[in-house]
């Protein structure tokens, strides 16, 4: 996710951030466009190749965490402790994304992509009070909600559309069904949500210690890869015990 919600920390900068935004709209579009397509052909060749995928972009998180660690604090114990503690975080999550079915996939992607984008337009739209603002300055309570309630419709939609898929016995066995499915991920959705807040938040606090708004420059208008995949690891995780729970 882009670090509080695509806007720069308030002050004086601020307008010239939003203008700034607005100018590399293109770049980004451009830029989203590419990790998409090459997510979406790593997922449709499957195997090894997106095992491979997987694995790259967990490396390129990792040396981006690195590189905040070393930043944010001068002692060598606190690095080392957080350098093995960021190694155990990513190393898990990616393993579990590469092991999760079709199914679970999809559900953990499209609610941190439901996340995102509902605490973008609905903290954009209502704005109020701020969540942390030592921490991420523009993330509100009206945004986290949002993202909980997009998220919360993502997952009971694909639920209730994959239960659909399914089929069953009889029309009214199906709908009853579908609802109850729908009902909890729901539920399911809106904790997903505030998981994926949470590791936003974590990303924010450490690269303010770093002193550093990006945790790269590697994507062209997005920041680093770890700006990008800071909602779905502790998502991933959630995701990844639920699967083998049902």
């Amino acid at each position: 996710m882009a670090d509080d919600n695509l806007v720069t920390p308030a002050g004086d900068g601020e307008p010239k951030a939003a203008i700034k935004r607005n100018s590399d709209l293109g770049v980004r579009l451009a830029s989203a466009a590419i990790m998409l397509a090459v997510a979406g052909a790593a997922f449709y060749l499957g195997g090894r190749v997106f095992d491979t995928f997987i694995a790259a972009v967990a490396l390129a998180a990792m040396v981006e965490f690195v590189l905040l660690v070393v930043k944010a604090t001068t002692n060598v114990s606190y690095r080392l402790a957080g350098i093995l503690a960021g190694a155990v975080y990513i190393g898990i999550a990616a393993v579990v994304l590469a092991g999760l079915e079709s199914y679970f996939l999809f559900a953990a992607v499209g609610a941190v992509i439901a996340t995102d984008t509902g605490a973008y337009f609905f903290g954009r739209a209502i704005g109020g009070p701020k969540i942390a603002p030592r921490i991420s300055p523009s993330k509100t309570w009206a945004g986290l909600f949002g993202g909980m309630l997009c998220a919360a419709l993502w997952l009971g939609l694909w639920a209730g559309t994959f239960h659909f898929i399914g089929g069953n016995v009889t029309f009214a066995d199906l709908m009853e069904a579908m609802w109850d499915d729908a009902i909890g991920a729901a539920l399911i959705g809106a904790v997903l949500a505030v998981a994926a807040q949470t590791g936003d938040f974590f990303e924010s606090w450490l690269k303010r210690k770093a002193g550093v708004k990006d945790s790269s420059r590697l994507i062209p208008g997005h920041g680093g890869v770890f700006d990008r995949i800071d909602g779905l690891l502790p998502v991933s995780l959630i995701v990844g015990a639920l699967s083998v729970l049902f």
